[in-house]
């Protein structure tokens, strides 16, 4: 790898979050590191460019598409890491994952999308562990903070030698931010494939990238919490009270945590189980009248998005892949999860995530952006794995450290 050209190239710079990413490496990446911004148009990525702080007025373009394996296998060869922001991923993924395996080179995207994941690992897994590339998805809102926030407590627990991890379950404390348009073109695209009953069995499947051919779950499927279950809240910690209610991104989520287990060998536990809930209020009555609307309203916005005329209405009003809130709101957004544990000897833990910026826009650009440094600058520190990995498996410690240094408040405490 010492020989490619670019440390760095973000693929679909001109698109919002793109163009956010690009942003936060021009601020933010140590002086040497080398970029390039790449996409469809020369246009747009010059003026982009030419948006951006002085430091990436030299950056090359790189003129790519995603339905041009020729275009993608050379963009690939050429750098060491790819940083992706083409979704869906599912319509427009597979031929730069595919480029990237192949020239052993590592890559990164925001993918919120399971059946994506999942193909990944049957078609690329193989490819990329002989190649040596590390193919990490979902390293924005959709997974970091879930995935980090459970890794971060297994350090804990087994450097206090307090036994291994069993019920986890991430809170979503605050969350001040929209939805971005490519999340919701994400869903677009699930509810469109899940007429394939082989879709569906893959979305309906909590251990649908955990197992696969040859592969075995550690714990049964019934006993994995339900995405779209309502909690108490007092049996997550005796601290917390009220009703939690499902957390939308959860189907997503804890399928990554889980796979990050699975590469670990089991190493959080042989009894770990994750789900992911959001609080609504800690009075018992109206918390559980909230969560209940929270779920079903989840369950009737996703079951909309899977009839298309109802689709086509609801194409009229929700935000669209390359839209985004104003620089304003983006700054005054901001999120805080907490995750808590109960381990096999009895003692609880919590870890915190903790971030300014709207999650979907600003601070998912931070989180993508430092995934990608991580992979770039500090080869020799990351985890000796291949693969498709996730952000937890495949950057572990290395990306913890550079979050923090970047602001974001990760912390771990014993709570009892």
């Amino acid at each position: 790898m010492s020989d490619r050209e670019f440390d760095v190239v973000v693929f679909g710079a001109s698109g919002f979050v793109g163009r956010l990413t690009a942003l936060y490496l021009a601020e933010h990446a140590p002086a040497g590191t080398k970029i390039a911004l790449a996409g469809r148009s020369e246009s747009k990525l010059a003026r982009i460019r030419g948006e951006l702080p002085a430091p990436a007025g030299e950056w090359p373009l790189i003129i790519a598409d995603t339905n041009d394996a020729a275009a993608l296998q050379e963009m690939a060869g050429r750098t060491r890491v790819v940083c992706t922001t083409v979704g869906p991923y599912l319509r427009y993924g597979e031929g730069l994952v595919a480029a990237c395996a192949d020239a052993g080179t590592d890559y990164v995207d925001l993918t919120g999308e399971v059946p994506f994941v999942r193909r990944c690992i049957d078609e690329f897994a193989d490819r990329a562990t002989a190649s040596g590339a590390r193919i990490v998805h979902s390293c924005g809102f959709d997974s970091v903070p879930s995935d980090l926030g459970a890794y971060v407590l297994h350090k804990k627990v087994q450097e206090d030698g307090a036994g291994e991890l069993t019920g986890t379950t991430m809170v979503v404390r605050k969350l001040r931010g929209g939805v971005s348009g490519g999340t919701i073109d994400s869903m677009r695209v699930i509810a469109q494939q899940a007429s394939d009953p082989a879709v569906r069995r893959v979305l309906g499947n909590p251990h649908a990238l955990s197992t696969g051919p040859g592969e075995r779950a550690r714990v049964k499927r019934s006993e994995e919490p339900g995405d779209m279950a309502l909690v108490d809240a007092s049996k997550v910690d005796p601290g917390l009270s009220g009703t939690l209610a499902p957390f939308f991104m959860a189907s997503h989520n804890t399928r990554i945590v889980r796979r990050s287990n699975a590469l670990l060998d089991g190493a959080y536990g042989s009894d770990f189980h994750y789900g992911e809930t959001m609080a609504v209020g800690r009075t018992p009555v109206v918390s559980t009248v909230v969560a209940g609307a929270v779920s079903a309203g989840t369950a009737l916005f996703l079951g909309a998005m899977a009839i298309k005329p109802v689709r086509s209405v609801l194409d009229r009003i929700l935000p669209k892949a390359g839209e985004g809130p104003n620089e304003q709101t983006r700054e005054q957004g901001h999120f805080t999860t907490e995750t808590y544990t109960t381990t096999t000897t009895g003692a609880r833990y919590r870890s915190r995530f903790r971030a300014q910026g709207d999650p979907g826009y600003k601070a998912t650009a931070v989180m993508l952006g430092e995934s990608a440094l991580s992979l770039a600058l500090h080869r020799d520190a990351l985890p000796e794995r291949a693969g498709v990995l996730t952000p937890a498996t495949a950057m572990g410690d290395v990306l913890v450290d550079r979050l923090r240094a970047a602001g974001v408040d990760l912390a771990v405490d014993r709570v009892g």
